[in-house]
């Protein structure tokens, strides 16, 4: 298998090292639900997946209609999710297992999220990961966020190289069509959506979990061939 050459890994939080989509799907679906809102949002909630807070809104105005109560379903959500939260803050399995791998390849790497600066900080923080990263990338730092390619051109040039030079983690549609057009080699590990047949296309893998991205990984030469349990030297 031919190696590839990479020099930093940008990596999504929500959903890839983070588990909240489903946090955030289940507290939109409530919040709607409890102000009468039902038809046709579950699927409104799925496509808003990966994509930045503002550009949620106008897809509800436009599915609701100009006089949808945005701030109130905003309210609603945001109680919900630090409702349901507060419980924990749960790691995506084997998301560790690649931090550890990153730092001992020496890699420089980024969170590239859609999530604003405020709510990345606390969620980081919270899941216990938030001193692992060498940049932070929010939708607050660009104009055009995910699945324009803005936020993983900015990552890179952040962590000194061309983002051709970088491999991309995601979870979502959106935030493939973005890591892809920056020019990353982009892995998806699906989270709730599946992957449509042209992010697929994107893809230079689809991976089931993280274990397999970091399996995936070290056969590529970017990380270091792990050890598994039963294995010589393991344990």
């Amino acid at each position: 298998m031919a190696r590839w050459h990479i020099k930093a890994v940008l990596l999504d939080m929500d959903g890839t090292l983070i588990d909240t989509e489903r946090v955030y799907l289940e507290s939109s679906i409530a919040a709607f639900s409890a102000l009468g809102y039902t038809d046709g949002v579950a699927a409104l909630c799925h496509t808003m997946i990966g994509i930045p807070g503002p550009e949620c809104q106008k897809m509800m105005r436009a599915h609701f209609g100009p006089d949808f109560p945005i701030a109130e379903v905003n309210r609603l959500f945001a109680a919900n999710t630090a409702a349901t939260l507060a419980a924990g803050m749960r790691l995506k399995p084997g998301a560790l297992a690649l931090l550890d791998a990153i730092e001992a390849a020496d890699l420089p790497r980024a969170i590239v999220t859609s999530s604003s600066r405020r709510t990345a900080a606390q969620h980081l923080a919270a899941a216990g990961i938030d001193g692992r990263f060498d940049a932070i990338l929010t939708r607050d730092d660009v104009s055009r966020g995910k699945p324009h390619p803005d936020l993983y051109l900015l990552a890179a040039a952040r962590l000194g190289t061309p983002a051709q030079a970088c491999v991309a983690v995601e979870d979502s549609n959106p935030g493939v069509a973005a890591a892809h057009a920056a020019g990353a080699i982009t892995l998806m590990v699906p989270d709730i959506v599946p992957p449509t047949e042209e992010t697929r296309q994107c893809c230079a893998a689809v991976l089931p979990d993280l274990e397999a991205t970091i399996d995936l990984l070290a056969a590529n030469g970017v990380l270091r061939s792990p050890r598994r349990s039963g294995e010589p030297g393991a344990g």
